[in-house]
């Protein structure tokens, strides 16, 4: 796993402070509180699939604490849950609980890849939900003590366990509402002959709406967006709130749209046909800085070229050859058209674009930013065109050099 401080702070702090072992039942008897941070994905079985979350590992975790524990404990929710899962937990830990009193608190996190050390070390807010019970209070007094130690009073919400569960999904679907909106507009920019950058500075220098989220690109991946935009939209149908659901689930349409419009506008650039030819994919990542290729767009992109019998080329800084090849042969599924013969993985940029007839950004890597790009176009095919759906490349640099750039929320026709 790689992130951007995390291999420092592990090394200061190993056999300090920070410990790791095997040995779960000694960790369970040992500790006051108990973080649960297991995998929470979307059910791909039984009821719910695909919208729903699975919490086995949740409701094992449960029952292996109340199986080994020796005393009172504190439970705390981190992984990203449903609105009242915290009642499910409660009722096997009591039914199991052999005597001993369980706490259950909620502590999402809203730590963002990429940036999550100076999240966690300068956090927007940390959010503390539980009963509001003499015990209740007394377990969040505790934990809030933890976080005291380097958060502002301020900076620590205390609300109750359903408000805590809630407020993870939310705030990652207000997220990602906001990306599919300014997606949903880049559409519209490029056929009425307005810019989206200049549009999103426009509205982002609203106070009320402030400028973050607001850059178009061809899609927002990653492990939660999607999964808990989903969660929300089962929780509203199992509630019986079926337009709150059909609203938040056009937000995850609106992004799969994003990405299935983008390579429809490379085929159409290449003269309608992409058979035979060669495709440099720049950026495999959902974004930059992490490794995490978790319903990255450049899946569906690389699958889709590979389906038109494109001849695909990735490179990308930080996810490993295998990962790449392994995510793309299972998004292919049944429909493998010999990926050997139509996929490459190279860590060498520039080795990506020889003969190359297209560049597709996929990923916003800083490195994209600074390559040769007169070492790279001298080495394309003729017209090499270049696809920016990330906006970073230095497009008015590009144009110059002799490529066609192509970039989303930009006038069709305008090549820059």
């Amino acid at each position: 796993m790689y992130e951007p401080g995390l291999l420092q702070i592990v090394e200061a702090c190993r056999g300090k402070n920070l410990f790791f072992s095997p040995d779960v039942t000694k960790g369970i008897q040992e500790a006051e509180i108990i973080f649960v941070s297991v995998n929470t994905p979307t059910k791909t079985y039984g009821v719910g699939a695909g919208k729903a979350a699975d919490l086995k590992y949740i409701e094992l975790c449960a029952r292996q604490i109340a199986e080994v524990a020796n005393g009172d404990k504190i439970i705390v929710e981190k992984s990203t849950l449903p609105v009242r899962t915290a009642e499910s937990l409660k009722r096997v830990l009591h039914a199991n609980s052999r005597g001993h009193h369980f706490e259950i608190l909620s502590n999402p996190e809203f730590l963002a890849e990429g940036t999550a050390i100076r999240d966690l070390e300068n956090p927007d807010r940390v959010l503390i939900g539980g009963d509001s019970t003499p015990t209740g209070c007394e377990a969040i007094a505790k934990l809030k003590s933890v976080y005291a130690s380097w958060v502002p009073e301020d900076k620590i919400i205390t609300t109750n366990l359903w408000s805590s569960e809630l407020s993870k999904l939310v705030a990652n679907a207000f997220l990602a509402q906001r990306v599919s909106s300014i997606n949903s507009i880049s559409a519209l920019c490029e056929v009425t002959g307005a810019d989206v950058d200049e549009v999103a500075r426009a509205i982002g220098m609203d106070s009320r709406i402030g400028p973050k989220f607001l850059k178009a690109s061809v899609g927002f991946g990653g492990s939660c967006f999607q999964k808990d935009i989903l969660n929300l939209v089962y929780l509203c149908e199992h509630f019986n709130l079926p337009e709150v659901a059909t609203y938040w689930e056009q937000v995850v349409q609106i992004n799969n749209w994003q990405k299935r419009r983008f390579v429809h506008r490379i085929i159409k650039t290449l003269f309608n046909t992409v058979a035979g030819k060669r495709i440099a994919v720049f950026g495999f990542a959902f974004k930059k800085d992490t490794n995490d290729v978790r319903e990255s767009p450049a899946i569906d992109i690389c699958k889709s070229l590979i389906e038109e019998h494109a001849e695909v080329i990735v490179h990308d800084p930080r996810v490993k050859a295998e990962v790449i090849i392994n995510k793309i042969s299972e998004a292919l599924g049944t429909n493998t058209i010999k990926i050997e013969n139509r996929l490459t993985v190279t860590s060498n940029p520039y080795q990506a674009s020889i003969d190359a007839h297209a560049l597709v950004i996929a990923t916003e890597w800083d490195e994209y930013s600074h390559l040769d790009y007169v070492k790279i176009y001298q080495k394309m095919q003729k017209p090499a065109f270049v696809f920016d759906g990330r906006s970073i490349v230095p497009n008015k640099q590009l144009v110059s050099l002799g490529f066609e750039v192509y970039k989303l929320g930009q006038p069709i026709g305008n090549r820059i």
